[in-house]
């Protein structure tokens, strides 16, 4: 994308995509050339897996099994240009404010830009705060992590909870598994985030209270599964330890000072973000503080260079090569042209077990949405449901729908020519496994390949398998805290590709709100006391059944 001067600010709600001329030849391509067979389309061009192969940022794309013919992918980019990706990609990273519903910047790139650049908001130049702050994380991580940083009782942290929910939590919990070769063994980290109390009760189990360190993480400090979670951690520490304990094992990521000094949590020890920071981007904001506790200032800083890095990719590489541009380009195909509901996000790599679950919160909480910029409904299907598993497992749990069920998935395939931990042949059973499944979701396996096979008549159908089921091969030379970074901002940057195509908000979430607000009142009926809404009958009695168990 090129980088443009304009400033978002003042640019108008894009048309309607449903207006756009590279729109209508994108549908009418799609109706010349049903059905589209891969087997055929490999068999006409012998040439396809190389001519739908990119790379950047240390990550390799190759979308040649992806239902598309040689000329589908250059009328999407020409839709991309039309609905002004690279424009819309340049505003983003000049800190205009593209979350206009909320009237926000959104600047989660500014978090991982050199710290010479220079990007202004509101007549300040953000980056002297990002970088205050990150040096405030990287003096407060080096004390924990060697032990300058004591408990009450003088002795040093050994144990970090880290308590917030949604973007405050899967971030970092994602991080922490994934980067496991490099944390540091003096450590040991936790997360809590469900409002379950079983969740914070298996977190602290085992845990020395003298020994142990709270993150509670809220930019307002009023998130209400956080801060119940923060007060029953606070009454067990203080439980054991007594009230003056609690500002030596607790610290905030908050931006409420009023209300982070009456918890007892000494203002120094207060770790902010900005709110051009969405929840489901900031990772590389202090909310990652726990992260950089665990493998140091220097891997967070790699992890940091590798979002640069694909930010970098996404600006400067021309649409054709773009990775973000391509994949974003691919969920626009998959889901609003091929109406494909689904995207299973399948790592071949069990440190990034928790990746799906990660993106489920980028994908579905950015595009979820069923108006436009105009308050339209669209018509056509946005973001689509995303699940995944790493591999070999999912192979054993849900492949065989995606094999033979009658609902056709999209699926991300990702994958590492190396392993962090090389142990016999593991990895290259796993590597075998991933290429494999690609290739079979790809080309099946007729009804006349099964008889060749000798397979009885009757079994024949039940071991047919259909093939044509899209995906997209992802891989890389190993999994580092820089190539961790880069897949980050590849799908961060692939998802505000789609946002503007489709022509909704990515970086608003209304539609959370509605469930928490209800909440308060429901919350009242469970304690027994008189709400001022009006319930339905089954929320009623819901309410009574569920009252007589409450404690």
């Amino acid at each position: 994308m090129s980088r443009a001067t304009t400033d978002a600010c003042s640019l108008p709600l894009r048309s309607r995509l449903c207006d756009c001329a590279s729109w209508k030849a994108v549908l009418a391509h799609r109706q010349r050339i049903e059905p589209l067979d891969l087997r055929a389309a490999f068999a006409a061009e012998p040439g396809r897996a190389a001519r739908c192969t990119a790379t950047g940022a240390e990550w390799t794309l190759d979308w040649s099994k992806q239902l598309m013919q040689p000329t589908t992918m250059a009328l999407l980019l020409e839709l991309a240009r039309e609905r002004q990706v690279p424009e819309r990609f340049a505003a983003m990273l000049a800190g205009a404010r593209l979350n206009w519903t909320e009237g926000r910047s959104v600047l989660h790139t500014a978090l991982r830009a050199n710290s010479s650049a220079s990007i202004t908001v509101d007549g300040r130049n953000v980056m002297r705060d990002v970088q205050h702050t990150l040096h405030r994380m990287t003096h407060f991580s080096d004390a924990v992590r060697s032990g300058a940083w004591i408990g009450a009782t003088g002795k040093r942290i050994r144990n970090v909870v880290n308590i917030g929910i949604g973007g405050s939590d899967l971030g970092p919990a994602m991080a922490y598994q994934a980067l496991q070769p490099w944390r540091s063994p003096e450590l040991s980290c936790r997360f809590v985030s469900n409002v379950d109390g079983n969740d914070l009760s298996m977190a602290l189990d085992g845990l020395d209270p003298e020994q142990t360190l709270f993150i509670v993480c809220s930019k307002t400090f009023t998130t209400q599964e956080t801060m119940e979670n923060a007060g029953s951690a606070r009454a067990w520490l203080v439980s054991a330890l007594g009230e003056a304990a609690v500002s030596r094992h607790f610290v905030a990521v908050s931006t409420n000072e009023a209300k982070v000094r009456a918890f007892g949590i000494d203002p120094s020890h207060m770790f902010g973000f900005w709110d051009w920071v969405g929840g489901r981007y900031s990772m590389d904001s202090a909310i990652g503080l726990s992260t950089m506790v665990a493998v140091g200032p220097d891997r967070f800083l790699e992890l940091l260079a590798g979002f640069h890095a694909m930010d970098e990719h996404a600006r400067t590489s021309p649409l054709e090569s773009n990775l973000p541009v391509l994949m974003g380009m691919i969920g626009v195909w998959n889901a609003s042209v091929l109406g494909l509901p689904a995207l299973a996000v399948l790592p071949y790599e069990q440190l990034l077990a928790r990746f799906p679950a990660y993106l489920q919160q980028l994908l579905m909480e950015s595009n979820g949405k069923r108006v436009d910029d105009h308050g339209d409904a669209v018509a056509w299907q946005t973001c689509p449901v995303v699940f995944g598993e790493a591999g070999t497992n999912g192979q054993h749990a849900f492949y065989q729908m995606l094999h033979q069920g009658t609902t056709v998935v999209p699926i991300d395939f990702i994958c590492f020519r190396t392993a962090a931990h090389p142990l016999g042949r593991h990895r290259l059973l796993l590597n075998a496994n991933a290429i494999a499944q690609a290739q079979a979701f790809a080309f099946g396996q007729t009804s006349d390949e099964v008889r060749a096979q000798g397979t009885p008549e009757p079994l024949v159908p039940h071991r047919t398998f259909p093939g044509n089921r899209p995906s997209s091969f992802l891989w890389s030379d190993a999994l580092t805290p820089s190539t961790l970074g880069a897949l980050i901002a590849l799908y961060e940057h692939s998802t505000f590709v789609q946002g503007i195509v489709w022509g909704i908000n990515s970086f608003d979430q209304w539609g959370v709100e509605l469930g928490k607000s209800l909440a308060v009142d429901v919350i009242k009926g469970l304690e027994g006391r008189t709400g001022s809404a009006t319930h339905d009958s089954s929320t009623d009695a819901l309410i009574r059944a569920l009252r007589a168990t409450a404690p």
